[in-house]
């Protein structure tokens, strides 16, 4: 696994970063992300393949899981802990696991990411099994918290798939559904949460996004299932029924959106009492 080539290692095509203006500096770092989502529509086939078999599973009544360390473990826990309230599902819908745990949201854990156990460990909390979907995600590819995870779902029957942005990966060999994503060498060279991190970012969005509307969480282009946790979702909320049930009156709108506690509710049982 040590001796795997790894794009995401190679230098960095610019050099003597140091001597670089902020202006030089600013310019180059965005020419490069540039390139990110063109790499990640290359894999629009390989997403699709893992949306399908995620929205399955979650029609069936499974759930999914992300799990990683460091920069990826952390995008996945935002991707995770924004779907309630964005789409109103409940928590435990879609469970990120991190190496490290909680504390590595916010610092780095030693070695936790090399701890070839822990990682099975940490989705047996959550009691997983084959109804589940479980997502790997590592820009390298090799690290071993993931990869033995997923290889002990593989034994078990659990579905998996994986984010990676070094094709040919050990990590591909254990997902049944591999996303690769070759971003090219990073701007500071090794530093993973540049380019590869967005595109794993992009395509979190695009995986949690598409599932959740394959779900019934949207209608139209609108988030009518969002939780009501603070002043600006309940103005939208407002507005969301005011234009759907053709309302002029805002008091009236957000009295239904405040009774009922969503969009979908609230239009669902107006349309009946007419």
């Amino acid at each position: 696994m040590n001796n795997f080539e790894k794009i995401t290692e190679q230098p960095s095509r610019y050099r003597h970063l140091e001597k670089m203006s902020i202006s030089e500096l600013l310019t180059n770092i965005n020419k490069e992300d540039k390139t990110v989502p063109l790499a990640v529509e290359k894999a629009i086939p390989q997403i699709k393949r893992l949306v399908n078999a995620v929205a399955d599973k979650m029609l069936a009544g499974g759930r999914l899981f992300y799990i990683g360390a460091g920069t990826s473990g952390r995008l996945a826990v935002v991707d995770a802990s924004e779907c309630p309230p964005t789409y109103g599902v409940p928590y435990g819908l879609v469970i990120a696991v991190i190496a490290g745990g909680e504390d590595a949201i916010t610092k780095a854990i030693e070695n936790a990411e090399d701890n070839e156990e822990q990682g099975w460990l940490d989705l047996k909390k959550h009691a997983v099994n084959s109804k589940d979907v479980v997502v790997g995600i590592a820009a390298s590819g090799t690290t071993p918290y993931v990869i033995e995870a997923l290889r002990e779902c593989q034994k078990r029957e659990i579905v998996t798939g994986c984010i990676t942005n070094n094709p040919g990966s050990p990590l591909t060999d254990v997902s049944d559904f591999p996303i690769e994503v070759e971003v090219g060498p990073e701007f500071v060279t090794g530093s993973t949460r540049m380019k590869s991190g967005t595109s794993q970012k992009l395509i979190l969005n695009m995986i949690s996004t598409t599932v959740m509307i394959q779900l019934g969480r949207v209608e139209d282009n609108k988030m009518v299932n969002m939780q009501l946790t603070n002043e600006k979702l309940i103005d939208r909320g407002t507005k969301m029924i005011m234009d759907n049930l053709s309302l002029s009156d805002y008091e009236q709108a957000k009295n239904l959106l405040l009774k009922y506690g969503s969009v979908k509710k609230a239009v669902d049982n107006f349309k009946l009492k007419e």
